[in-house]
């Protein structure tokens, strides 16, 4: 079974990318984030046409995440327990058979020193605390997105550039550390831990694409049941190359079948 976290960034702007996707790797599950749109308004007919069931949880103009799946999934949870930003669709969390996946879009925080930065990690804190609950169930557990943080110094192109930014504050990682020492597997690092720049984000700004300037920020945490059915786990680099591309790439992990 590959899974697949892509941060569309704008479904109606990037919808040809992602039939094109899917076409072409044909995954079994996408979870989707930047949906930027209402349901009603996104054009969730071609991707049924695609052949994916979907569920989605959309928000005017901004943020928005959905899981499709060739499989029927079932709708578990939107939103965090105790969300500290309940207008803002960030969430939402289904199960297939005993797979339980999530698509995560995390709140960017930036500037820091300001409110936004605090709501990041206080996010972060109640996302902390669901997913402990998530372990409790003992299930394989798949929580997949962007988590607009930078783990490590190597998981970018420039420390120094990103030195400012909320993806990088040792707060931001300090979070994200909590969360993986749980008992979460980190599956890109799992599955690749000697690769160098494992980038999933290129800005569009500066040339940061055909310099290969990017910084790893999407991720796939694994609960111990998923891990000992994790295969292997990549970025498809080569859909940020194609013409009106989102920012981020691609990133898929693959389980095997219980």
């Amino acid at each position: 079974m590959r899974i697949v976290s892509y941060n569309i960034n704008g479904l109606r702007a990037r919808l040809p990318r992602l039939i094109e996707y899917l076409d072409k790797e044909k995954p079994d599950i996408v979870c989707l984030q930047e949906l930027k749109g209402e349901v009603d308004g996104l054009p969730t007919g071609d991707v049924e046409k695609a052949g994916y069931h979907a569920l989605w949880h959309g928000q005017k103009g901004f943020n928005g995440v959905a899981i499709l799946s060739k499989d029927e999934a079932k709708l578990r949870r939107t939103g965090l327990p105790g969300d500290p930003l309940p207008d803002q669709s960030r969430y939402i969390e289904a199960e297939l058979g005993d797979l339980i996946v999530a698509s995560i879009y995390l709140p960017n925080g930036n500037p820091i020193g300001t409110e936004k930065f605090d709501k990041k990690i206080e996010w972060m804190a109640r996302l902390a605390d669901h997913a402990e609950a998530l372990l409790k169930e003992e299930r394989p557990v798949v929580l997949a997105g962007d988590y607009n943080v930078i783990p490590e110094d190597r998981d970018t192109y420039s420390v120094k550039a990103m030195v400012h930014d909320a993806l990088m504050q040792p707060e931001s990682r300090a979070a994200l550390r909590a969360i993986v020492y749980q008992g979460w597997t980190d599956a890109l690092r799992a599955a690749l831990p000697d690769k160098e720049k494992l980038w999933t984000f290129w800005d569009y700004q500066r040339g940061a694409w055909p310099q290969n300037h990017g910084f790893r920020i999407d991720h796939f945490l694994c609960s111990p049941q998923a891990a000992d059915r994790l295969a292997g786990a990549g970025v498809h680099k080569w859909a940020r190359g194609e013409e009106k591309a989102s920012d981020h790439a691609p990133v898929w992990a693959t389980l095997t079948e219980a």
